[in-house]
């Protein structure tokens, strides 16, 4: 039997607050499961930098802020963020919990910070960062994020290697490719 003995708004306000459906023990549960590592967005990612021939390195404790992925080569390191985790803000999936939102607020900031500081702490020792958030990798944009993603490392590759020269005579001008097409004389 149920006995009410608050006024209706009173009620309302009540099951406001109440944000979770799931027991504290089922919450915990869920919440053990999640993982930092082998993430789906990063799985997605490290995928096709592997179809594409980019060969990395995983979780590299060295380097500040054990980067998701490290392309030595491109002297680049990759973040795959989850939006939540990472409180990416103007983002869908990222919101502050309605219980306990002091300490979610706080915990957001500082992850934010510290990734921050980490980015500049990478910057500082000459790497290129790269930061890739859970929802640019949904079915709609990946395909989108993931050629951003390639001209993003073929620029770092040209701004690090740079184009081959090839030597020529001197005073000759070099061939472009928007050059007509010459026909051949026997």
């Amino acid at each position: 039997m149920l006995l009410v003995t608050h006024s209706c708004s009173e009620l309302f306000l009540s099951f406001k607050k109440m944000a979770d459906k799931m027991t504290p023990e089922q919450r915990h549960r869920c919440m053990s499961r999640i993982h930092s590592r082998d993430t789906k967005p990063e799985m997605i990612v490290r995928r096709w930098l592997w179809r594409q021939g980019y060969r990395y390195r995983l979780n590299v404790k060295a380097l500040p802020g054990r980067p998701d992925i490290v392309l030595p080569r491109f002297s680049t390191v990759i973040f795959v963020n989850g939006c939540f985790w990472h409180a990416h803000e103007g983002c869908d999936k990222y919101r502050v919990p309605l219980t306990n939102v002091d300490f979610w607020t706080a915990k957001f900031r500082r992850n934010r910070e510290r990734d921050e500081r980490n980015y500049r702490m990478l910057h500082k020792m000459g790497w290129y960062v790269l930061v890739v958030w859970e929802c640019q990798l949904s079915k709609e944009n990946r395909s989108a994020t993931l050629l951003a993603l390639s001209r993003r490392l073929s620029q770092i590759f040209l701004d690090t290697k740079g184009a081959k020269l090839y030597p020529t005579a001197e005073g000759e001008p070099l061939p472009i490719a928007a050059e007509p097409e010459v026909g051949y004389s026997s």
